[in-house]
């Protein structure tokens, strides 16, 4: 999930670029709701999940803090998700 959320983050921002150079409104208005939505998804599966996944609360809080920037959910899957992955 942190994965789909980041590259929505990422068409967001572009879509967000593009308004702004060239006056294109629509992939802001596509994009900005989904990604909101996916956002809101991740958060919810990281607090849902943290026990499972051996965190506590404030490395589930801070995940989301870092999903929220730009690359920040390839880096949570990458730093934090990923070794869990291979270690279970």
């Amino acid at each position: 999930m942190s994965i789909i959320e980041a590259v929505t983050y990422l068409a967001l921002v572009a879509a967000t670029v593009y308004k702004y150079t060239a006056g294109g409104e629509r992939g802001v208005e596509v994009l900005g709701p989904i990604h909101g939505v996916l956002f809101l998804v991740f958060a919810a599966m990281l607090l849902a999940s943290h026990r499972d996944l051996g965190w506590p609360v404030w490395r589930a809080f801070m995940a989301m803090v870092i999903g929220s920037l730009p690359f920040g959910g390839f880096w949570v899957e990458r730093r934090w998700l990923a070794p869990l992955a291979r270690s279970g």
